[in-house]
Order: C-alpha cells, then sequence, then structure tokens
C-alpha cells in the first residue's frame, strides 16, 4: 500500500515522541545506520520501507539491509599492508560504527577481507533495528517528501519510480536513473610517462612529459597496438544486464559504450574517441595512428578516466584491454567501467559535503543516492549523515570530516565543485581521492609504505576531529 509520506508525518509525529522525530527513508544498510546512530543518541526515528510487503527487482529477502552482490565489505588492513577500503573501516570503527560491529560478528573466513554470512546479517540487523524502542519501523512506500521535518533519504539504486519522480521534481531534474556507461578510472602515478606524455591537440612539445604541455596525457598506439585493440573490445566478454534494467535503459548523455563503436567498424575509433589527429609523439616527432587519451577526474590530478572509454566489458576483459595500451602496463584501475541502470542524484550540483540538500538543508540524502559504491561506503554515509542530523537537531553545526581522511575525501569528492554542469559518476574509496603526500616522505613507487604513512595521517585526523570538534 503507498501512502503520501506527509499524512504519515502528521500522524506519528503527534502520537510518539513530544520532540520532533527524524524520518529515513529506505532502511537498507544506509538508512539501518542511521537509525541506529539516532536511536542510540535517543532520538525517536521513523524508518520506512516497502518491504516486507514487497521486493524490488535486486532483492530477494523480506529482511533489512539485504546484500545482494557479494558478501565482502572490502579488504580490512593489516600492520604490514593496506587497503582504501580497509582505511574507511578504522575510521568507521573510531566513530562507533553499528553495522560494522555486527559485520564482524557474523564474519565469515576471507582471508584480508571481512566478509559475512549474509542470511545472519541481513537478520541481526533486522532484530536489533525492530527491537530498538527508540525505532518505529514503517512498512510504507513513501512517495512525498515534506518540508516540515528532518528527512533522511537512504533509498539506494532501486528507489521506487514514485519516490524517484518526487525526488526529481524536488531537485528539479528530469529523472534520477541513468543506464550507466562510466569510463575506467587510473591512477596518475601508475602511468608510465617513458611512454604516454601530456600534450593537447596541435600542442607538439619537445618532452611532452609534463602537466605545462596540456590538460590530456596521451597514450600512443601503432596500426597493431589499435588492431589488438579493437580485436578485444570486439570479442572480450561483456556483462549481461537484468531484465528489469534492459526494460528502463536510458543512456545517461548518450553514452556509447566503446565496444559498441568498435562494432561500427574497424575504423570508426580512430575518427572517434581515439583520433590521433594534432597530437605529435615526442619520441617519433609524428602522430600515432591512434591514441587513447586520459583526463584529469580530480581537482588533486590524481585520478585521470580513459576519455571516451565507457564500457560494458567485463573487468577481469577491461583489465587485460587496459593493459595492453602503450603506457598503461601496471595501470592502477581504481574504478572499472561499468553499464547498469543506477539511481542517484547529481550530488556536485544539489549536495552539500554535509550531505544536506543546498536548496533544503532540512533533507539528507546518504548511501549510493549521493554517488558512492560500495557496502562499505554506504553504511559510511549512512553513520555520517546521522551524526550531523543530531547535530542540526541540538541547534549544533553541521560538521564535515577532516580531508585527509578517507570519508571526508569521499565526501568532498561527490560534492566537489569542479563536476557542476558536467558528468557525474559514482565512485567508492580510493587512494586517489586523498590529497597527496609531501614529497620525498616515502620512497618513489614503494606504494606499501605509502600507503601506510596515508593510513597513519587519517587516523591521526579523524583523532583530532572527534577531540576538537565532535567533543
Amino acid at each position: 500500500m503507498t501512502l503520501k509520506f506527509f499524512n504519515i508525518l502528521q500522524k506519528e509525529s503527534a502520537t510518539v515522541s513530544p520532540s520532533r522525530p527524524i524520518h529515513i527513508i529506505g532502511a537498507g544498510l544506509a538508512g539501518c545506520e542511521a537509525a541506529l546512530q539516532l536511536a542510540k543518541r535517543n532520538f525517536q526515528v521513523f524508518l520506512y520501507d516497502h518491504k516486507p510487503e514487497h521486493c524490488s527487482p535486486a532483492h530477494h529477502s523480506k529482511t533489512l539491509a539485504e546484500i545482494v552482490c557479494s558478501n565482502s565489505f572490502g579488504s580490512v588492513n593489516t600492520e604490514e599492508s593496506a587497503s582504501a577500503s580497509g582505511l574507511l573501516k578504522e575510521e568507521m570503527k573510531l566513530l562507533d560504527c553499528e553495522l560494522l560491529k555486527i559485520a564482524r560478528a557474523v564474519a565469515v573466513p576471507a582471508g584480508k577481507a571481512l566478509a559475512v554470512d549474509r542470511e545472519a546479517f541481513t537478520q541481526k540487523v533486522t532484530e536489533t533495528v525492530k527491537a530498538n524502542p527508540n525505532i518505529h519501523f514503517i512498512c510504507q512506500n513513501v512517495t512525498d517528501i515534506p518540508d516540515d521535518a528532518w528527512v533522511l533519504i537512504a533509498t539506494g539504486p532501486m528507489t521506487s519510480p514514485e519516490l524517484a519522480e518526487s525526488i526529481a521534481k524536488r531537485l528539479k531534474r528530469d529523472q534520477l536513473y541513468f543506464f550507466d556507461a562510466a569510463a575506467p578510472i587510473i591512477t596518475k602515478d601508475s602511468i608510465d610517462f617513458n611512454i604516454a606524455f601530456f600534450q593537447d591537440r596541435y600542442n607538439a612539445g619537445a618532452e611532452g612529459k609534463t602537466e605545462d604541455m596540456g590538460s590530456y596525457i596521451n597514450c600512443p598506439l601503432e596500426k597493431p597496438d589499435y588492431e589488438a585493440l579493437v580485436e578485444i573490445l570486439l570479442n572480450g566478454e561483456k556483462t549481461e544486464l537484468k531484465t528489469f534494467e534492459k526494460e528502463s535503459a536510458c543512456f545517461f548523455e548518450s553514452c556509447m559504450p566503446v565496444e559498441v563503436m568498435a562494432g561500427r567498424g574497424p575504423q570508426t575509433l580512430r575518427f572517434g574517441p581515439m583520433k590521433p589527429v594534432g597530437i605529435t609523439n615526442p619520441k617519433t616527432g609524428r602522430w600515432p595512428y591512434a591514441v587513447v587519451q586520459l583526463r584529469q577526474d580530480n581537482a588533486e590530478g590524481t585520478l585521470y578516466n580513459m576519455v571516451g572509454f565507457q564500457t560494458n566489458l567485463k573487468w577481469g576483459t577491461q583489465k587485460q584491454m587496459i593493459q595492453m595500451i602503450p603506457g598503461l602496463a601496471e595501470a592502477n584501475v581504481v574504478r572499472y567501467g561499468v553499464m547498469h541502470r543506477n539511481t542517484y542524484i547529481h550530488s556536485p550540483e544539489v549536495l552539500q559535503p554535509t550531505l544536506q540538500l543546498k536548496e533544503h538543508p532540512h533533507i539528507l540524502f546518504a548511501g549510493q543516492l549521493t554517488g558512492t559504491e560500495g557496502y562499505t561506503e554506504s553504511v559510511a554515509t549512512g553513520m555520517f549523515a546521522a551524526l550531523n542530523i543530531a547535530r542540526l537537531c541540538q541547534g549544533q553545526d553541521a560538521v564535515i570530516p577532516p580531508g585527509e581522511s578517507m570519508l571526508g575525501a569521499l565526501l568532498r569528492y561527490i560534492t566537489r565543485p569542479e563536476a557542476i554542469h558536467h558528468s557525474f559518476q559514482p565512485i567508492n574509496s580510493n587512494w586517489g581521492i586523498l590529497p597527496e603526500l609531501p614529497e620525498g616522505s616515502f620512497p618513489r613507487k614503494n606504494k606499501k609504505a605509502r600507503n601506510l604513512l596515508y593510513v597513519q595521517r587519517s587516523l591521526a585526523a579523524v583523532q583530532r576531529w572527534q577531540s576538537e570538534v565532535l567533543k
């Protein structure tokens, strides 16, 4: 049964709590974490979800916080090695994340990853949420957003069409879901500049190895390189779309997967995204047969995306394809290309780093709707959104985690001003979004040492933030 959210608000707010309650739409990972965070701070929380009466095409269980694609929350850090996902989890532990505690309680052996028993995890979260006296679970398909209450929207990539339409109207956008065809993103420090070079078209530099020569990184291909690349694009294994994705396909800004372009003819890419015209290889003094260009993806210049290489190839095939490209043999891919239905807001245009809407600061977003990817990231944004709602309800200012932290860097990345009026694609935690370490602070090319220094700097910053700002 579908009800207007405003009617629920009027009824429940008047009967349960003399204080102003908080309303969370969506009982997935982000929504459940936010509800538990607010409940332990003695706020009255109304948590809305259409489960168990109705499940989306991607869900199967009637329990809350269902995990559907994998049972892994990503890597965990050790004294010898560190990962970006592991760092985020360490920060969440410092901030007393509730779902992380449950995940560890139902963990299964998975080497250096935190993997869980799916059924045990979702069952434990459901029991914990529904047993909390400060959380009032309401099984409803919310379709309207009020102007007179604190609201957190955390409905994830399978947001109902009715609510998606309501959100789109509120944000003055035609649609919220897109048929994503996103290009891979690579860390700059993994590119071989003995082969690749900086240069804009018709800007022929003598050396061409520094940013001064242009905005694009160019990877030159000769004819055999190009033909081998086209071959793998045409014959590489591709991800099969789900039925509901095929039925709702809507290409984001009409992005065309690179393998589809390659299928239009063997020379198509040379007259499209791999056009070599005006690009002079400083090694040969002439234009290459074709060129793969990479464009800066973040303000710090640590991440670069492959121009025109949005793709539906499976990740293993993508890795093989990328490493075939001259200059990218050792490429560190922080996000592979994806092509699927996704629901998210254009956060740089509408969202503050506090997760509040710019024009409607009483409405916050969390989870994949914000443009973050991954289970850990969803939980983290739910935790952080709850922290800010609690502060705002108590008359305090909303806060932003330090930029040196993985959570702070992630929030700044998805709301970065340079992406306003431009394409915006979701991302997960990765080293490339962190501010770079001081020059000479670790041995060049020693990524293990670099990553451990990132962890030390981040955790120290979070601890200072806790004691100085969150006290």
